[in-house]
Order: C-alpha cells, then structure tokens, then sequence
C-alpha cells in the first residue's frame, strides 16, 4: 500500500542517517502500453545506484542494500499500478516507496542523507488538497493537486453509503416520500420543517439525511482531515451542499464547493473545478510569502544568500525557505558550520545544497516551500524569511 506522503513522512526520512542512503525517482506511466517502459528505466536506475556505491567504497554493502530494489524491479502486479512518478529509499533496515502524483526528474544517488527535496514539494500543502463526493448512495474521497487527483481508501470507519450509516435504523424504502429523500421544502431551499423537527414520513427521511450527513462529516474529519491538514472541498448536488455545510463541523471544509448535476463529473473534470476553487488561494498565500520575503529583506530579517541562510538555518532563525522547484546547485556543506558554498562542478553524489537547506530548515521546524520558477523571488534559487 502507498504511504501517505506527510511531514511525518518527510521526517521519518531525515531520521534516516546511517550513511549510504539510497535515492531513486523516476517518473512513471499509468497506462499501458507505455507503463511497459517503467521497470526497464527503474533496473537502469539501480545499476546507477550500484555503481554509485561501489565508486564511493561501498562495494561490501551492494548486494545487501539492493535486495529490496531487486524485489521490487521483478514485482511484476506493482508495476501494474502506476500513478506519475516514483520514489524509493533504502539505507541499512530501511526501505519505503512513494507513488507520485507529479512527475519528477530520473535521478539516483547514494549518499549521506536521503534526497527529499523532490517529496517537499508533493507533500507541502501549499496546493494539495481533498475532495468529498458526496451522494445518498456513495461517498468517495479524492487527493490530489493541480496536476492529478486519484481515489483515497476510505477508514473502515468511514461509512459508504446512507444504509452504512444508519442500518437498522434507516426509514423503510416503503415510506413515501420525496425522491432522494428531500422534501419539496428542501428542493426549493426552505429548510425551515427539517429544522423544527418536522412530521410524517418525509420528515423521517430528512432526519435520516442528517443523521447520514453528521456520520460522514464526523469519520471525515477524525480520520482524513485532521491526519492530512490539508483543505477539503465538498462536491455533491446543490441541495446536499446546503444540507451538509448546515451540520458539519469540519473546519477543513471550504466555503467553495464543486456543484454536481445529475449527470456524473469525470475524474479530470473534478480536478480542473477544484484546481479553479484553489489556485485562488494557492496564488494569494504564494505572493503573500514573496511579499513578505521583500518587507523582511528590507530589515535585514530575510537572504537570498545560500552561505548566510546556511548558516541561519542550522542555528533554527529560518521560519520560512522557499526554494525554486527542479533546479540542483551542488556545493560543499558542512552542517556543523553551517556551510554551504557552491561549487563550479559536481556529479549525483554531490550535495545539492537546495536540498541541505530544506533538511536544515526542516530539522528546526522551520516551513519549505518549493516554488515554481517563474514565481520566485531571486536568481540564486532560494529566499530565507528569518524569525530574528
């Protein structure tokens, strides 16, 4: 199963420090034939990595530590599941994999600490987000971001469907009443009956409505929101929409949601509705950091000076880094000192000091961010703003 991709994650990673650590992304294809390719590109990759660790004096540890790799390269069902990208990591009593909703450059490195930089920007959650599908019959959760979405397991606890969730208790189909259970009231947007509490049979049907709505948003909200922090946007039929933000109390829960007619949405028509609900926000907390970047920079709280934010980093004075997506500038570090000064050349196994001053940041609980490079704010591929 595929992990969740968190901060957690992302920490359980740079716990991760019995040198050599493993790196390998490569991106993948969901459909066939062109998934075909994958697994030869990934035995490509590993024969780098094998190289890389016998270059570097680990020749003794090769088999060992690629065992896993191996598995997995003749896994014939994993291949068959592809998402965009991949990315495994093994060092000694180690191994994970990621699937990838955004494709990410080949690269395989062994090397003093895991290559995370490429993760930060999937897992930060400057632009992901969940969708709820919500229907009297289903309930499905999405994940995802501007590039992809895809289907997130439900929790056990999680009900499926109205009859989930109420049972025994749910009212007789026999009964009559209003298709789909709502009244002519709550057709015309007067919830005025269901509020008071009602009479009949219909009024039962509306009571069981909320009863379905207050279960789907509790199990929701324990189990999917809260873990993940990310924001969630209800797609369902207007009515529902009224109905479930009346008794919810999930505060991931946007004000803007995706309205489904009768006829159902496509995967990719969810994702371009929700990306027009986010990108709102994703660009006006982007230009709020960049803004504050200058305001900052004016007062001598902010750099754009790789050694300086080095050494700000290490001592936890790095509230925010933002850094510029896909691009690798390999130098010399010294964690210690706080070291970090370019290079004139370098090869995979060169530290990438974007990706040491993410760690550093990361370590000190400081926040990344990982911006496109038509968005930021300097030339020398990272803007530190400084708590003092």
């Amino acid at each position: 199963m595929n992990r969740l991709l968190d901060s957690k994650t992302l920490n359980e990673l740079l716990a991760q420090r019995e040198a050599p650590c493993l790196s390998l992304y490569q991106p993948t294809h969901r459909s066939f034939p062109e998934r075909q390719q994958d697994p030869i590109r990934f035995r490509h990759l590993v024969r780098q990595l094998e190289d890389s660790l016998k270059q570097q004096g680990w020749g003794d540890q090769t088999e060992s530590l690629l065992r896993p790799f191996l598995a997995l390269m003749e896994d014939g069902e994993f291949w068959n599941h592809n998402l965009d990208g991949l990315a495994v990591f093994g060092c000694r009593g180690y191994f994970q994999f990621f699937r990838l909703q955004r494709r990410v450059p080949e690269l395989a490195v062994a090397n003093d600490r895991m290559h995370v930089k490429p993760l930060v920007r999937i897992a930060q959650s400057a632009d992901r987000y969940q969708i709820l599908c919500l229907s009297r019959d289903s309930v499905r959760l999405l994940g995802g971001n501007r590039d992809a979405l895809d289907e997130i397991p439900l929790h056990e606890n999680v009900p499926r469907t109205l009859a989930d969730a109420l049972g025994s208790e749910l009212t007789d189909k026999s009964q009559s009443g209003f298709s789909q259970g709502y009244s002519r009231a709550s057709e015309r947007g007067d919830s005025m009956q269901t509020e008071a509490g009602g009479s009949g049979k219909q009024a039962e049907i509306d009571r069981d409505r909320d009863r379905y709505f207050r279960e789907v948003d509790r199990t929701i909200l324990e189990y999917h929101s809260r873990p993940s922090g990310l924001p969630l946007i209800l797609a369902a039929l207007p009515e529902q929409q009224s109905h479930f933000r009346r008794i919810s109390h999930n505060e991931y829960l946007l004000p803007e949601g995706i309205e489904i007619g009768q006829g159902a949405l496509t995967l990719n028509e969810i994702r371009e509705d929700s990306w027009l609900v986010m990108q709102p926000r994703y660009l006006k907390r982007l230009e709020g950091l960049i803004n504050q970047f200058g305001t900052s920079h004016g007062k001598g709280l902010a750099s754009d000076q790789l050694e300086e934010i080095g050494q700000a980093a290490v001592q936890g004075r790095v509230a925010t880094l933002l850094v510029e997506a896909e691009r690798r500038i390999p130098g010399c570090v010294d964690k210690a000192e706080g070291k970090a000064t370019p290079a004139e050349n370098g090869d995979a196994t060169t530290p990438d000091l974007l990706d040491e001053l993410t760690i550093w940041t990361l370590e000190q609980g400081g926040e990344v961010i990982v911006v496109p490079v038509e968005r930021m704010p300097t030339q020398s591929g990272a803007a530190a703003i400084y708590r003092f």
